[in-house]
């Protein structure tokens, strides 16, 4: 990438740390319980309210943004994550813990945004996908390392280094975003006409006219179920495997790391599947998913069987956010960057859903149950895939776009999401 490769990896750390932001209290959130003195399930709530907010505000966010200069976007985000880490390193009051989840929220969606932007027009058109497919790399090493990283140190060191390690990696993002990254506008917009210009965003009228679509919805309500499915399970990692299967704290954080390294091979898996045949993938992911449940559940108490469970579950889950993107996209194609924002959202209502159903099943019939929540969302997933099937293929075009990251050279590419 030349001159541009330390920006782009610079935006690819960002994304990192923001990921390790959200999702590192996933293994942590047993010792916040205790250090606090809240329950698991309110504990848990740490991470539902961030997908909240992202569910609530992420479109707007991005709109409201796109009209300030991208590199203070990006330095401003970033330094907001880093602050944040640095008040859970400090604070004993999970309120204030809390509160400090909510502000970074509200950035995180702009800087997925206009980071995958700018790394985009950081290089030669032919180089383009590949800058974004770096940053967006961030997010599987954040899973991959990220995650069990913060759960390690939590464990060996103190819930406050694990939150540390958090705002030294957005600190040093920021400083790498003001020193590395060259000062770019912001891409102008185009009147309110329903087509737009090559280079220019379509209008809003354009882009809000696929809400009249029934088909739309229907692939909206397949993704709320999927991450719904996902993280009413995943989002209680620690707390099921020690609870239920009885690992140390040490080992949950090696089965984190383990199931992020495996995510990344799911990953590659499910995104040729899905290249072969769409449809049918999308229709099988929520299948395999209540049968990974059903394992889950019936081999969790004994520690060998379940330790080889986190590697197919991580596999499972990896395809998670690939397959629900490529089946919204197929109703979206003349509206891609709004169809991406309502991905976005969507997929984090998904999040704070199961969250709170995970929350509660762990406060009332117990972690050991907890698969059986993951199972009925996603029954419910396939119910939605195969009514949205038997309404016909997609409008008005009929090949899906399945690319999780923005296409070359795209003004105001589309935020990913996780």
């Amino acid at each position: 990438m030349g001159k541009t490769g330390p920006a782009v990896l610079t935006l690819s750390l960002g994304v990192f740390g923001i990921i390790t932001t959200e999702m590192g209290v996933v293994g942590v959130l047993p010792r916040i319980s205790e250090d606090l003195g809240v329950t698991p399930s309110a504990a848990g709530w740490l991470v539902g309210v961030f997908a909240l907010v992202v569910a609530a505000t992420g479109p707007f966010g991005t709109l409201l943004a796109s009209g300030l200069r991208r590199k203070a976007v990006l330095a401003s985000a970033l330094a907001v994550f880093a602050l944040s880490n640095a008040v859970y390193a400090l604070t004993d009051d999970f309120a204030v813990m809390f509160a400090f989840r909510i502000l970074p929220a509200l950035f995180h969606p702009v800087f997925f945004a206009v980071a995958l932007t700018t790394a985009a027009n950081l290089v030669p058109a032919h180089r383009a996908t590949r800058a974004a497919t770096t940053v967006f790399a961030g997010v599987t090493v954040g899973f991959a390392f990220g995650v069990p990283l913060t759960s390690y140190l939590a464990e060996h060191a103190g819930l406050a280094a694990a939150f540390w390690f958090g705002a030294g990696v957005n600190l040093l993002a920021c400083l790498g975003v003001l020193l590395l990254l060259p000062a770019t506008p912001a891409a102008p917009t185009t009147p309110a006409a329903s087509a737009a210009p090559a280079g220019r965003r379509p209008s809003y009228r354009g882009q809000l006219a696929i809400l009249r679509r029934g088909r739309l919805w229907l692939s909206v309500l397949a993704v709320v179920c999927v991450f719904a499915a996902m993280f009413s399970v995943y989002g209680y990692f620690a707390e099921y495997l020690e609870r239920v299967t009885g690992l140390s704290a040490s080992l949950v954080g090696a089965a984190l790391m383990a199931f992020g390294i495996v995510m990344v091979l799911g990953n590659l898996l499910f995104g040729r599947l899905l290249e072969r045949d769409l449809p049918r993938t999308v229709t099988a992911f929520p299948a395999l998913y209540v049968l990974l449940y059903a394992l889950l559940y019936a081999i969790g108490p004994w520690p060998a069987p379940m330790t080889a469970g986190v590697l197919l579950w991580g596999a499972v889950h990896s395809g998670g956010l690939v397959v629900s993107q490529s089946w919204l996209a197929r109703d979206a194609q003349d509206a891609p960057e709004f169809g991406n924002s309502l991905f976005i959202s969507f997929s984090n209502l998904g999040i704070t859903v199961g969250s709170a159903v995970g929350g509660l099943v762990v406060s009332t019939a117990g972690a050991r149950h907890l698969p059986w929540a993951g199972a009925g969302f996603a029954l419910a997933a396939l119910a939605a895939v195969l009514l949205r099937r038997r309404l016909g293929p997609a409008t008005p075009a009929a090949t899906p776009a399945a690319a999780v990251v923005p296409a070359p050279r795209a003004q105001d590419a589309p935020p990913a999401a996780v």
